[in-house]
């Protein structure tokens, strides 16, 4: 079977495009994150025949796909076809047209055969009409989305940019950002055994544990992305998981802050991941940035945090900290967790379902902190959360429409308590409404201000199927 697809980008001309496809992190930004699928290998690029192996679970299963790169025109075409895999043929050219006026028409089409003989021919077409439909929708959203924000710093010098916590939902989406906007990014790793050069991304070493950093391996870093600290949602929190989440976050803070501000020739902007739990529980009440702390395990944690940064400050770095509010993907955080229960029409309000919940998409997440890397007005604490915040109620409606699932079972606030302790009260029956005040003043736009848009986008649930 041949099915093709197509989407028109009225302000990229096709070198711009081809390029984006070409640079690290293409295919891991067009994969969507309802999907488990990991690179196990790859070689060479789309430019001299690469191949790449996926691992890929669905359910109970999991298989690997191993395809090679082919038919390379720099600026018009590669294309993409199975070694080995779950199909019994696969190939998928990808081709980028000039538009007349200007822009770009990009298209896509896949010969495929599905396996199993005639019950693959009778039953699989269906199914894999479908599930491309849906991935394309997806992928062309995307495409779109990240063109723009790059589009939006196309005048300014691309970033050299050290991440810590690389490996997490948000630092690998923000890797694979960055590196297909053409900057390069500079991973830090607890084993000194992965420094150097991995998968083109280079490496410095650093343990919050032992104080010990390579310093010099900074050197010509423009900005670091502090994103590393232990889970909060990762079990009750007992006396020593407190401890641990605490010293996670100040500790590696600190390492960092007091590393920039004895050094020279080294970064000069920190952006340090925060949160909302800063504000406490805070009703209905507004709250920018100028909102005093609240109380709880949380705000404690966050002024710490927050404060672990001073020797940085001091010393003229410009430090922005990112008080993010719940990331939506179902890759993980709040939202993965929450993707079970409601698919199986198990999902309710939690509580009253009146306390708010502040959201922002993982996408609009991702870019804020390259805006804030860019942007020098932005200073001290910054809020990155969605411009319309929730009530738990809504969100709750709002993810069941997107899923197709009723969400008529409520949990009790005594089961939230019971089950989780103080981090089932604080975080899941507290809430805090909050404006990112800062983000939309320095010019920050959000592609994604409506929860249940940013949920269908997430999830593959948007209307229309993609032109073909």
């Amino acid at each position: 079977m041949r099915l093709t697809y197509g989407t028109d980008l009225p302000h990229d001309d096709p070198s711009t495009v081809f390029a984006w496809h070409e640079r690290p992190g293409a295919l891991e930004r067009l994969t969507p994150p309802w999907g488990e699928v990991d690179v196990v290998r790859r070689s060479g690029g789309i430019r001299d025949g690469g191949e790449v192996e996926l691992r890929i679970r669905r359910g109970p299963t999991t298989f690997h796909w191993h395809v090679r790169h082919r038919d390379y025109e720099a600026g018009r075409q590669f294309r993409d076809e199975q070694i080995s895999g779950p199909l019994k043929s696969w190939s998928h050219t990808h081709r980028f047209l000039p538009l007349a006026g200007g822009g770009t028409r990009v298209e896509d089409e896949i010969e495929v055969e599905p396996p199993l003989g005639a019950a693959g021919a009778a039953f699989g077409p269906a199914f894999i009409e479908r599930e491309l439909d849906r991935l394309f929708r997806f992928r062309y959203r995307r495409l779109t989305t990240d063109l723009a924000r790059h589009r939006e710093h196309r005048d300014r010098r691309r970033l050299k940019v050290a991440i810590t916590g690389a490996s997490g939902m948000i630092g690998r989406g923000l890797t694979h950002f960055l590196t297909t906007g053409g900057h390069s990014v500079v991973r830090f790793v607890r084993d000194s055994r992965r420094v150097g050069q991995e998968e083109g991304r280079s490496a410095v070493y650093w343990n919050p544990a032992t104080g010990d950093i390579d310093a010099a391996a900074l050197k010509g870093v423009d900005a670091v992305v502090h994103l590393a600290g232990s889970s909060i949602g990762a079990g009750r929190w007992t006396d020593d998981r407190k401890r641990s989440i605490l010293k996670s976050r100040v500790t590696g803070t600190e390492l960092i802050a007091r590393t920039l501000a004895e050094m020279s020739g080294g970064p000069r902007v920190l952006v340090s991941a925060s949160a909302i739990g800063y504000y406490g529980d805070r009703g209905q009440d507004p709250l920018d940035e100028q909102a005093k702390s609240g109380s709880g395990f949380l705000a404690e944690v966050v002024r710490a945090w927050e404060a672990a940064t001073r020797a940085a400050e001091r010393a003229g770095v410009r430090v922005v900290h990112l008080r993010a509010g719940v990331a939506l993907s179902p890759a993980g955080g709040a939202l993965g967790q929450m993707l079970l229960p409601f698919n199986l029409g198990l999902g309710g309000r939690i509580g009253s379902g009146k306390q708010y919940v502040s959201w922002i998409d993982l996408d609009d997440l991702i870019a804020a902190y390259l805006h804030a890397i860019y942007t020098e007005s932005l200073v001290g604490p910054v809020n990155a959360t969605a411009p319309h915040p929730v009530t738990n109620a809504t969100f709750t409606s709002a993810l069941g429409r997107a899923i197709g699932r009723p969400t008529i079972v409520p949990v009790p606030a005594l089961a939230m308590k019971a089950l989780f302790g103080q981090l089932g009260t604080e975080a899941l029956l507290w809430g805090q409404r909050v404006m990112p005040k800062k983000l939309q003043s320095s010019g920050f736009s959000f592609f994604y201000e409506g929860v249940e848009e940013s949920l269908r986008f997430q999830l593959g649930r948007q209307g229309s199927a993609p032109s073909r």
